[in-house]
């Protein structure tokens, strides 16, 4: 069995619906994995918002327009009164769920109720639409089987059984539809997966089933070797590795979510990133394996504040590096880069909530200096030492590019650089000349 997941684009309206169908019924056994019709998951939030705020009449102007929105897709997806029928009264049932939340105390835990009402909505319309074109699909609800534990990390276990024991009655069918995103906590309480939303979905899914594949739809033809927002002739990725995958994804890939694709690296699961707007393109396999003695992709991360920290107390001193790092781990701040020298270490954030705690407390350890609105661009492919030469062509690629921070060995397909922000789209475009360009 395939896990394929498709995103809010994909399933934006009803002809973006009816593609999907025709790709989804291709004769082999798939589990499919929807998110929310574009843009419902934003409305939905800022339904919440007027909650929040004691505001019903605004809420439920909102909820009028985006319910109205909805009987239009599903008058344009049906042809039949009868799945037409059944379809508004389901939509219509959860939008009356939804403005009942105007009568009680609104906190963040029926916030949640409300954030997940996109994804049941657009799983019971693709297949309520299936059902009617003579395909036999089986709705499976994820609130029945995703699961996060006490500290809000997923359940795979908890996955494995009940998704399994779900699937066990139909071993005749070829078809499942289910929720992206949403899931109980360990309290049983309405919840969802936060990092990578509907890909950490699929890729459980594909960990709990042992699944031969998971395939991620977008609206983008695989992993690009830069981001064409800054650089022109980005040609798709064909092949990466599972933390090749990872460390773009983290470093500013969108199409990917970095923490969402684990189990699947775990599982031995391949994962393939294909686009609904060109299907037939082959798009980007990610796997454990790996291409060697190549550089595959550039990827930038903005946002990024780097700290230096000078004493002569360092010299020779045990113990200074993890006052150091104590001291980011108080303030649950996460670091990127770390660069060490005799008397000295940099590092880099990309949260800023509690700098100036952080920065007092450095303070007295050391001279402190920040530099601000900074950028890491992650150079990714197989860097292994011995490679003679990689890590060079990815340095003096950016010999006109200043230059603040240069982090390599930490990975065997990572070299990391800190420039300014300014200097941003010179990087990436030299980083693609020298590096891409025959």
């Amino acid at each position: 069995m395939k896990v394929l997941k498709f995103g809010g684009t994909s399933v934006g309206s009803a002809q973006r619906m009816k593609e999907v169908a025709n790709l989804i019924c291709n004769g082999e056994r798939n589990l499919v994995v929807l998110s929310a019709m574009a843009g419902t998951t934003n409305t939905l939030v800022e339904i919440s918002d007027y909650f929040y705020k004691k505001n019903p009449n605004g809420a439920n102007e909102i909820i009028n327009k985006l319910e109205t929105k909805y009987k239009r897709e599903i008058d344009e997806l049906f042809t039949t009164e009868e799945y037409k029928q059944k379809t508004l009264q389901a939509v219509k049932a959860i939008f009356d769920h939804i403005r009942s939340f105007s009568k009680d105390l609104f906190t963040l835990f029926e916030e949640k109720i409300v954030l997940a009402q996109g994804e049941l909505i657009s799983t019971v319309m693709m297949n309520n639409y299936l059902n009617e074109i003579g395909v036999r699909s089986v709705l499976l609800p994820a609130l029945e089987y995703m699961r996060t534990d006490k500290n809000a990390e997923p359940d795979l276990q908890f996955t494995k059984e009940h998704l399994t024991k779900m699937l066990e009655p139909y071993s005749g069918v070829n078809l499942f539809i289910t929720q992206g995103y949403i899931c109980r906590n360990a309290y049983g309480e309405v919840d969802n997966l936060q990092r990578g939303g509907s890909d950490y979905t699929a890729s459980l899914i594909g960990a709990a089933i042992n699944a031969d594949e998971i395939q991620i739809w977008t609206d983008i033809d695989g992993m690009h070797n830069n981001d064409p927002r800054y650089v022109e002739n980005t040609t798709p990725v064909r092949q990466l590795h599972f933390e090749e995958a990872a460390e773009l994804a983290y470093f500013g890939a969108k199409i990917l979510h970095p923490t969402c694709i684990q189990p699947a690296k775990l599982g031995n699961i391949p994962v393939r990133l294909l686009n609904t707007m060109e299907p037939s393109a082959p798009g980007t396999l990610i796997s454990n394996d790996t291409e060697a003695d190549k550089i595959k992709a550039v990827a930038a991360k903005d946002g990024i504040t780097a700290i230096k920290i000078k004493s002569s107390r360092m010299l020779l001193a045990h113990g200074f590096m993890r006052k150091v790092f104590e001291i980011f781990e108080t303030y649950q701040t996460p670091v990127d880069m770390v660069t060490t020298s005799e008397v000295g270490v940099s590092v880099t954030i990309d949260n800023t909530k509690k700098l100036q705690e952080i920065l007092d407390e450095l303070k007295k350890l050391g001279t402190v200096s920040v530099d601000e609105d900074m950028v890491i661009i992650c150079v990714v492919g197989d860097l292994e030492w011995e490679n003679i030469g990689f890590e060079s062509k990815a340095v003096s690629a950016l010999k006109d590019v200043p230059v603040r921070m240069i982090s390599y060995g930490g990975s065997n397909y990572n070299i990391s650089l800190l420039v300014r922000k300014e200097d941003k789209q010179k990087a990436l475009q030299a980083l693609s000349r020298n590096l891409f360009d025959n």
